[in-house]
């Protein structure tokens, strides 16, 4: 090779060396640009305006977290209190009355701490359970919101929610001879002569039954009936005569009585 060539392939070098080095600055240039457009993108819209990310109600969330009602009840009450608080194997709790009776201290207590012996579970964590107090609060908040009708009951004199309420307002203990009395008055109708079931209503003395129900829902069902079953509430047995607090501790006594023979007959 001459000096000639050697001189001609130095500054072909030159001139090749000089455009890749024009080619990086525009790269360059080119990938600062992009990714300031995106920066950009990202300031205006945020990260959720980005392809492919979740939105909001998408994302997972700790169980502990979640606060709408919506999905708290369906996801801890709706299996046995039915979809919208009514028609549910258990108690509906979309019922103006039983909202009423209850109380919201009462309701929470139940929630939390469940009804041991019976098929309501404890949602407390501190009871075993999932729930943190605060979806236990608005739980119970919600379903006063949404389900009860305060105004309703005004000028009704609702019985009290639990037998010792009732006996602090002078209402003496339940009586199972007074209670059969006052069941073929007010319930016999419907559950038949020996509780066993009628014409419309099912056994009301069938261990089974009675070993899942505690004394309180017995009381409560007296008291508030059931709305979605056609049950009366204790104004409506009998037309015109309601039944007092009296004979509404007696008649569960009788059929908390049934459940303690179904107990000794099963135990020989």
């Amino acid at each position: 090779m001459t000096a000639r060539d050697l001189s001609r392939t130095a500054s072909e070098m030159t001139v090749l060396k000089s455009f890749i080095v024009k080619c990086t600055n525009v790269l360059h240039s080119g990938l600062v640009a992009a990714c300031a457009g995106l920066m950009a993108l990202g300031a205006l819209g945020g990260c959720d305006r980005l392809p492919g990310k979740p939105a909001s109600a998408e994302r997972w969330t700790a169980a502990t977290d979640v606060t709408d009602f919506s999905r708290l009840y369906a996801q801890n009450c709706s299996g046995c209190h039915g979809a919208d608080g009514r028609l549910g194997a258990a108690r509906p709790l979309n019922d103006s009355l039983y909202l009423a009776l209850v109380g919201e201290d009462a309701l929470r207590e139940v929630i939390a701490r469940g009804r041991p012996g019976t098929s309501m579970p404890a949602f407390a964590q501190a009871a075993g359970g999932s729930l943190t107090d605060r979806q236990i609060d608005i739980l119970v908040k919600e379903m006063r919101v949404r389900w009860a009708r305060p105004e309703e009951f005004k000028n009704v004199a609702v019985p009290p929610y639990s037998v010792y309420g009732a006996t602090a307002l002078g209402s003496g203990p339940g009586n199972a001879q007074r209670g059969a009395a006052t069941y073929t008055t007010y319930c016999a109708h419907c559950h038949g002569a020996n509780g066993d079931g009628g014409a419309k209503g099912g056994s009301v003395t069938d261990p089974a039954y009675l070993a899942l129900v505690s004394d309180q829902a017995l009381r409560t069902a007296v008291i508030a009936g059931r709305l979605d079953l056609g049950k009366p509430d204790w104004r409506a047995n009998l037309p015109g005569r309601p039944m007092s607090s009296q004979d509404i501790a007696d008649v569960v006594a009788w059929l908390v009585s049934h459940r303690e023979t179904g107990q000794a007959a099963q135990q020989k």
